[in-house]
């Protein structure tokens, strides 16, 4: 308990580095022509500013096209700025909605992101071409090695001229900024962190961040001090993993006896529990707007969990993180 209360103290301690200069937390609220926007939060060392809420493109992909317009529509009306897609989401459904009510009108005032599965050079350049096409844009503002799922897939990948060629398309313009994903294995994530050292060539990372991480097989622990000694933006996912905290999902198959929301904490707890450590940006998945909506709101709500009460947190799911139910997505294989 003594490590992790150090741990945690620590990682909130950087924190407030990450904002805005405004309020108590250093965030602020700015305008645009579509109004507020949300806090915002700086991405490493890139030196931009994006939204501490992210719109998740998985479930702009798999939702009705008319749902997947209103979550655009809602988030941008919240104040969201910040959106996220990839290649493989829907085959592309996500990012071909994205260029039809997103970026023809809203691409001035947006951070937009999207990902590639591919493992070797030459797939990597066909969908990073395809992505630029459905999303009807001339450049990305971040662009991902996306889903990597070992240290050998990261080796795989790198001798497959992935990273010499998204290096020759960053130089080339086609996008601004570089980074990697995944969420199976944290040592997959410092592999490739370890393989990129001399170069540091990567400007984020996207990785599980919830309160039940802290105690199992954890990205926290292992990936976030080394991404921030190395200074990049840190994207957070599965803040709810994936719907595991709550007692059903309605299209999958799966219920749970004891859901950690309403059992042990709230929506709201566990997701400023998430921003109350040094992420860039929380991207949450909706598949409508009310959905959307009600994360906008807990954005707007936020208010820095002290170490007593994240410690607490931590300490309330320990023994249910640990049998690794809930995170689910996650694999040990190496």
């Amino acid at each position: 308990m003594t490590n992790r209360r150090t741990f945690l103290k620590s990682l909130a301690g950087v924190t407030a580095g990450l904002s805005m200069a405004g309020n108590a937390f250093g965030q602020t609220e700015t305008r645009d022509r579509l109004g507020e926007v949300l806090p915002k939060r700086k991405l490493g060392r890139t030196g931009e500013y994006v939204t501490m809420l992210g719109t998740g493109g998985y479930h702009v992909g798999w939702t009705t096209e008319r749902d997947a317009q209103e979550v655009i529509e809602a988030s941008l009306e919240g104040g969201v700025r910040f959106f996220d897609t990839a290649e493989s989401y829907a085959n592309g459904t996500s990012e071909e909605r994205y260029g039809k009510y997103l970026t023809p009108k809203y691409r001035d005032l947006i951070f937009l992101m999207t990902k590639t599965t591919g493992p070797d050079a030459k797939t990597v350049q066909e969908h990073l071409e395809g992505s630029l096409r459905r999303l009807k844009v001339d450049q990305i503002d971040l662009y991902q090695v996306h889903s990597i799922r070992t240290p050998q897939d990261v080796d795989n990948r790198i001798e497959a001229g992935v990273l010499d060629y998204l290096l020759k398309a960053k130089e080339q313009g086609k996008f601004k900024y570089l980074g990697f994903t995944g969420h199976q294995n944290p040592f997959a994530h410092t592999h490739m962190l370890d393989r990129t050292k001399e170069s540091d060539i990567f400007d984020a990372v996207l990785m599980p961040v919830n309160v039940l991480d802290q105690t199992y097989f954890s990205f926290t622990q292992n990936v976030l001090p080394k991404a921030l000694d190395r200074n990049m933006g840190v994207l957070s996912i599965k803040s709810l993993a994936d719907g595991r905290f709550f007692s059903k999902k309605e299209e999958a198959n799966w219920t749970s006896d004891d859901p950690i929301i309403p059992n042990y904490m709230s929506i709201k707890e566990a997701m400023h529990f998430v921003w109350s450590l040094p992420v860039t940006v929380l991207i949450s998945g909706n598949e409508n707007a009310t959905f959307m909506r009600e994360k906008i709101a807990l954005a707007r709500s936020f208010s820095k969990l002290t170490e007593e009460e994240r410690l607490a947190l931590v300490e309330k799911v320990k023994d249910i993180a640990l049998t690794g139910k809930v995170e689910y997505f996650k694999n040990k294989a190496v």
